[in-house]
């Protein structure tokens, strides 16, 4: 066990953020913490990290471990550039590596003892330097810098000239550079683009140590965790598998304990009523046997109703008036900003009832091409038709329509005059502001808050095409998830910008992919974007062609097409490996964590010879673990492989 924390909690002010809160996390595990906005993730990580103390409770660091954490915002002064900030981690290896080359330098000529003396010197420096890895130094440092976006012409920025999520991102490096043997990171993809994030999966992945993630990236989740400590109503819950093991599991445990508790409510209801009836007989025997059946019942441990966090939006969108079937017409368009041309010559089109999704790097101009067709940008060429009938309603992920100037309910009362007191309020309570959080001013709202009040807004405009920049920032897992319930029920049109792969997967409908200053168009959603964007990166690379659509003539094409459905079915079979050993992984954890909690019942600590058996089938359950987890390994380990081909 590398990490555990026993019964935290933790309050301000007299509000408990976190109460009882109890989980371990071993060697290599990859575990993440979930919860909505305020429900104590990042106080439970600066708990973790001895940034701050609990109330109550105990945190323990196997003796000798080694913590990174990286925190969501970082402000690193430093005159250093990006490589050598970055660099800074492996001082020790360049410290030694300089010290071999003054040896090398100072043996020639030397001779008996003092030769002796300085090649003892010397071997010592060479093992440590072979030991810590030196010769991959600087390539897994270059490895690192570009995995995190960074180009080869970035690493002389200066540290001081970056942005702050830049900063983070140099951060994020240090701490993977460093490989401690837990690293805690608190929402590492908010400042990465889909590259960058695809990348840091497969680093945790593979990563020879812990790692303990807080992350509204449900995809992200999905692809680098095994277990999750869900923050609930203060109360912590720990699930094994990934984000959508995580869901299944919580629903069902929901409805089951829902469950539980009517039933357990319909036998206490009947007992007292039992009760009452034996009381009203009132016969010595009948009172004995009512206040028999009293005592039943008070020993009965009692079901606390399930907790509804009444935190959720209410979200619906429908359009006043139906489009025509054409809604938007984009052709030729062409944009740049002095030097840098963002995009040009593109062209699509979107019908009625589409829900497109706009993804690419950062910098390749998705924010600007929805602002030209928001009229907010000019276009140096290219021209734009909307639909007839089309009412565009556009959801800003700068919320630059909303004036900072004006309270929360004013921004909507101005914007919907015929609307009552009574509606408006109605209404932002429905986004939750309640009370006097109505007469906040916009200019001093989080970005969660007005990302919530831009999206109430949308929802008055009854627009039957929705144009949203980057919709799921700022907003939580279960207002995600509202988000997207609402926009698949929605009839009209949607356009968006997103670098949310679970939300896209969930919602999209097809893929416009901006890439190299043109778009490519796809048919379905991420996974199915994913998969054919492999197979045709494939294709490219061996044929040169670019047309997706293209069909093979030649002996050679067709040799090179049959290849890939050989290497796909290949990469299949392994996927399917891969999920069986995970399955086969989760199921073990689970068989030992059910030994454990047999071996801690106080009615076992004294048989002996059932904790000697108890023992043993753990050990059992630890070794067939120990090589499942090494097949894994392996099979994961040839699957990086083939995808680096």
């Amino acid at each position: 066990m590398l990490l555990s924390c026993s019964h935290l909690t933790k309050s301000y002010g007299g509000n408990t953020i976190i109460s009882d809160i109890s989980f371990h996390i071993n060697d290599n595990e990859k575990c993440a913490v979930v919860g909505i906005n305020g429900a104590g993730k990042t106080t439970l990580l600066k708990i973790l990290t001895a940034e701050e103390s609990a109330d109550s409770g105990d945190v323990f660091l196997s003796s000798g471990r080694s913590v990174g954490y990286l925190k969501q915002q970082q402000d690193i002064a430093s005159e250093l550039t990006i490589y050598d900030e970055i660099s800074s981690v492996k001082e020790e290896i360049f410290l030694l590596e300089q010290r071999l080359r003054e040896l090398e330098a100072g043996m020639k000529g030397l001779s008996g003892t003092e030769l002796e003396k300085m090649l003892e010197e010397y071997n010592r420096c060479m093992n440590s330097f072979e030991h810590a890895d030196g010769y991959s130094c600087r390539s897994e440092i270059t490895g690192i810098i570009k995995g995190l976006g960074f180009d080869e012409e970035n690493f002389s920025k200066k540290i001081n000239t970056l942005s702050g999520g830049q900063k983070t991102r140099v951060a994020l490096g240090k701490i993977l550079l460093s490989k401690p043997d837990l690293i805690i990171l608190d929402e590492p993809t908010n400042h990465l683009d889909m590259n960058s994030i695809a990348w840091l999966e497969n680093y945790i992945r593979s990563y020879n140590g812990a790692v303990l993630i807080v992350s509204h990236d449900r995809y992200f989740l999905d692809r680098t965790v095994t277990k999750i400590v869900e923050l609930d109503n203060t109360k912590g819950t720990v699930f094994s598998g990934n984000y959508s093991d995580y869901t299944e599991k919580k629903a069902f445990l929901k409805t089951s304990l829902l469950k539980a508790y009517e039933n357990q409510q319909r036998e206490i209801k009947h007992q007292e009523e039992v009760i009452t009836k034996l009381r009203q007989f009132n016969r010595e025997k009948s009172i004995k046997r009512a206040e028999s059946r009293e005592k039943m019942l008070d020993k009965i441990e009692r079901i606390e109703k399930p907790f509804e966090v009444n935190s959720e939006m209410k979200i619906s969108f429908h359009p006043r008036t139906e489009s025509g079937k054409d809604v938007l017409s984009v052709s030729g368009l062409s944009k740049s900003f002095g030097n840098i041309h963002l995009f040009s010559d593109v062209s699509f089109e979107i019908k009625k009832g589409e829900r497109l999704g706009i993804i690419g790097d950062n910098g390749t101009g998705k924010t600007t091409l929805l602002k030209i067709i928001n009229e907010f940008e000019c276009a140096d060429a290219g021209q734009i038709k909307v639909g007839a009938n089309v009412n565009i309603g556009y959801y800003d992920q700068e919320q630059q329509v909303l004036s900072d100037d004006k309270t929360v309910f004013v921004e909507v009362h101005d914007t919907y005059p015929d609307m009552t007191e009574t509606e408006i309020r109605n209404l932002l309570a429905a986004f939750l502001f309640t009370g006097d959080e109505v007469f906040k001013m916009v200019c001093d709202l989080s970005g969660g808050e007005r990302g919530r009040l831009s999206l109430a807004k949308l929802m008055l405009s009854e627009s039957n095409f929705l144009i949203l920049d980057e919709p799921t920032n700022h907003l939580d897992i279960v207002s995600k998830e509202i988000l997207e319930n609402a926009l698949n029920s929605y009839t009209g049109t949607v356009l968006y910008v997103s670098h949310d792969r679970y939300f896209i997967n969930k919602t999209a409908t097809g893929i416009l992919h901006l890439t190299d200053r043109h778009i490519d168009r796809y048919i379905g959603n991420y996974d199915y974007f994913l998969e054919k964007y492999t197979q045709l990166s494939a294709k490219n690379s061996k044929t040169g062609t670019e047309n997706i659509d293209s069909v093979p003539q030649s002996s050679e094409a067709k040799d090179d097409w049959q290849k890939q459905k050989e290497e796909k079915a290949r990469i299949k079979k392994l996927q399917n490996r891969i999920e069986q050993c995970e399955n086969k992984i989760s199921e073990l954890e689970a068989l030992i964590a059910g030994i454990d909690e047999k071996i801690v019942l106080p009615e076992n600590m004294s048989n002996s010879g059932l904790l000697n058996s108890l023992t043993n089938e753990r050990t059992e359950y630890e070794t067939q673990l120990e090589a499942e987890m090494n097949e894994w390994e392996d099979l994961s380990g040839q699957m990086d492989g083939l995808a680096d081909k």
